[in-house]
């Protein structure tokens, strides 16, 4: 064996080690990642992401992934020439651009699944419509503005999810939701994680995202912030600091942490293994958003 070679040797070892607290912490815990934006463009990114979540299965944690699917649908919109925008944040979706999201996100969910069946662990697609999963109702805000086919999340039948678990797959959730008559509408996926997150208390909840997490100025890498309480993020909303696509995650932050849990994670997925660099190692990454300190 060269030295060269053992030093290498010495270094993986050096990394498991480290790992093994945060392995024994997070045993038996479940952890809902959100995965979307462009992390979902790049055949290599998406593979990592997927061998992270399969680690995390394999070392005893519990992942449930939920995805959105901006990009795909954007695609497909604009193959077939259908017109869509964005108020606020969120996709205004009347009832064509409606059937585009749902035949996206199910292709995608299905990918998915599969790419997780490949790395030896049990995954199972859903939607928000499978058993009314995630029941909304027409969103509406207090502007006035007419999304068109857009869910506000009244609940999330966690039933379903803990039966899943409990016999060892891996949720994976496209975020379409359904109201009382069974018509479908599109959920925003930020907010999904936080409803899916906070109903069956999980321990933590990660947002793959393509920046790197919250930041003081939105166009400035190094103005990141490792670390804000939610009364600091509601003030950043309210300033305009935090805005356009952005707002929903942040708000989903919030009411995840309001609906119990610890913190949430924003990280930027286009990292290779950056779920498994914030979990399992001494030097996180991204932006974590705790409850206000007492």
């Amino acid at each position: 064996m060269t030295e060269n070679l053992q030093n290498e040797l010495i270094e993986r070892a050096k990394i498991l080690t480290e790992a093994l607290p945060y392995i024994s912490r997070y045993r038996g815990k479940i952890m809902v990642i959100k995965y979307g934006g462009n992390a979902m463009n790049d055949p290599d990114i998406i593979r990592t992401i997927m061998q992270d979540v399969a680690t995390l299965k394999i070392a005893g944690v519990h992942p449930v992934l939920v995805h959105g699917g901006g990009p795909e649908i954007n695609t497909l919109l604009k193959r077939l020439n259908i017109q869509s925008h964005f108020e606020n944040g969120l996709r205004v979706t009347d009832k064509a651009a409606m059937e585009v999201v749902q035949m996206a996100l199910m292709k995608l969910n299905k990918n998915l699944t599969a790419a997780l069946g490949t790395l030896n662990v049990k995954a199972i697609g859903l939607c928000g419509q499978d058993n009314a999963l995630i029941g909304v109702k027409k969103y509406t805000d207090e502007s006035g503005t007419d999304y068109g086919y857009v869910g506000r999340i009244t609940s999330i039948n966690t039933e379903v999810l803990e039966t899943l678990i409990k016999k060892d797959f891996i949720p994976v959730i496209a975020t379409v939701g359904v109201d009382d008559n069974g018509k479908a509408y599109n959920v925003n996926a930020d907010t999904a994680a936080g409803a899916i997150g906070g109903s069956i208390h999980a321990e933590k909840l990660l947002y793959l995202t393509d920046i790197d997490g919250v930041r003081t100025d939105a166009k400035d890498p190094s103005s990141l912030i490792a670390e804000i309480t939610v009364s600091e993020l509601r003030a950043m909303i309210k300033d305009g600091s935090i805005n356009g696509g952005m707002v929903p995650k942040a708000l989903s932050c919030i009411d995840a942490i309001d609906s119990g849990m610890k913190n949430v994670l924003i990280l930027n997925g286009t990292i290779p293994h950056s779920i498994l660099l914030e979990l399992f190692t001494d030097s996180g990454v991204g932006t974590m958003v705790t409850a206000d300190r007492q």
